[in-house]
């Protein structure tokens, strides 16, 4: 095995040098319309389709970075003894299931994993499971292929979240036992799980943390991070003696398809970023807050003019291309199949769904070069031929879970950006 992988992030687009990634499995399938909204989504998906797409996604990336599977992650830390025993008791402790447990210990870890992510089938053996409407005793992780959310690399750390919904905890105890058990990486973790000191409204969620710069962090502030668990981040940067900017923009609470930053504002390169107008650029209710800490205190807090000129404030001037185009009919429509949610894997160098046409066009009037992403897998096509391009992969099923590329991805390690 080679060295170790030790995580550093300092900004969202430096070239990416390791990501994690889940390709999409039975827990997808595991899924019904009652069931749906307890798992966070507003519609059911269908598996063969979201895997054919995603598997055009997970392709593009494998050739041009490493990757890394949270199965097969997970299979290779339960092969020890001690890890199965600690985990296994637990999630079952954390779910109420404490019954399995000792099936699930009885399992070898390739079994083990896809159980632990694809659920376990609840035993009609007593009156009260012959009864019961449930069909799992340990529910599927329907939302896992979105790694971004369970845990995030801020700096050399790694935040495990403390997720808004009990549905997702599970994922953050997976990563968390990931992280500090696999020996592919090595780093230092940072966690709000199980402080006594923290209550239930402390939460936070990948998705709404962007490292814009080494010295200033963008905060989503909405249904699945509170004002609490920023404070967590904050403290834990505050310890750290850095100087760092965190810039905090509220969210609406609905529709759903604005549930992190990232679904409205996404850095593209060092001069350009993606936004959903009407959340970014528009007047509204929705404020920017910045707060600067140094040498271990809050230096400063207060209301700033919107987050685009918040940064600009900071040294950090964007050009705001508009998700959806220049229609807001569009704009609404390509947002909600997160057309402002791009992953980049270099500066100017992105990955978004094809179906955002209008986005893409937006982004084409910006110098972007639009390539499909068949044409990178077979060999087609060169990225080394482009200064700034877009990736298209299918999106016909993928962005009905509620997210795109960003969210499909937890990056661990990019080069800084020059």
């Amino acid at each position: 095995m080679s060295q170790p992988i030790e995580p550093y992030i300092s900004s969202e687009i430096g070239e990416i040098e390791a990501v994690i990634l889940h390709t999409p499995g039975q827990e997808v399938e595991n899924m019904t319309p009652g069931n749906a909204e307890r798992a966070l989504y507003s519609d059911i998906l269908n598996l063969p389709v979201v895997q054919e797409e995603y598997q055009q996604f997970k392709s593009v990336l494998e050739k041009l970075t490493t990757t890394f599977q949270v199965k097969d992650l997970l299979t290779e830390i339960l092969e020890n003894q001690e890890v199965k025993t600690t985990l296994v008791d637990r999630i079952c402790t954390f779910e109420r299931v404490t019954e399995i447990k000792n099936d699930l210990l009885s399992q070898g870890p390739a079994e083990l994993a896809s159980h632990l992510i694809e659920g376990v089938a609840l035993k009609r053996d007593t009156l009260t499971t012959f009864l019961s409407d449930e069909r799992y005793a340990l529910k599927p992780l329907h939302n896992f292929f979105f790694t971004r959310d369970a845990s995030v690399t801020i700096y050399n750390d790694i935040l495990i979240s403390k997720m808004a919904n009990r549905v997702r905890e599970r994922e953050t105890i997976i990563m968390e036992a990931i992280f500090r058990h696999s020996p592919r990486f090595k780093t230092s973790i940072i966690t709000p799980m199980n402080k006594p000191d923290l209550g239930a409204e402390t939460f936070i969620e990948g998705g709404d943390i962007l490292i814009a710069r080494e010295d200033i962090l963008i905060v989503g502030n909405g249904v699945r991070t509170s004002t609490q668990g920023i404070d967590f981040l904050v403290n834990h940067l505050k310890k750290q003696k850095r100087r760092v900017h965190i810039v905090v923009q509220q969210l609406p609470d609905k529709p759903e398809s604005f549930i992190h930053l990232d679904m409205v504002f996404t850095l593209l390169d060092k001069e350009t970023c993606m936004v959903y107008e009407p959340v970014i650029k528009h007047e509204n209710n929705y404020g920017t807050i910045l707060m600067t800490i140094d040498n271990g205190k809050v230096e400063n807090i207060s209301r700033q003019p919107g987050l685009l000129k918040c940064l600009e404030a900071l040294g950090m001037p964007l050009k705001a291309v508009p998700c959806g185009g220049h229609d807001l009919w569009q704009q609404e429509r390509e947002q909600w199949h997160s057309g402002a949610n791009f992953f980049a894997i270099a500066p100017g160098k992105l990955i978004g769904y094809a179906r955002n046409v209008h986005t893409l066009e937006a982004l084409q009037e910006e110098g972007y070069s639009v390539i499909e992403a068949e044409n990178v897998i077979n060999g087609t096509i060169s990225v080394d031929q482009y200064k700034k391009f877009v990736i298209t992969i299918e999106g016909s099923e993928l962005p009905r879970g509620g997210g795109g590329a960003r969210c499909m991805t937890m990056p661990v390690r990019r080069k800084k950006v020059m």
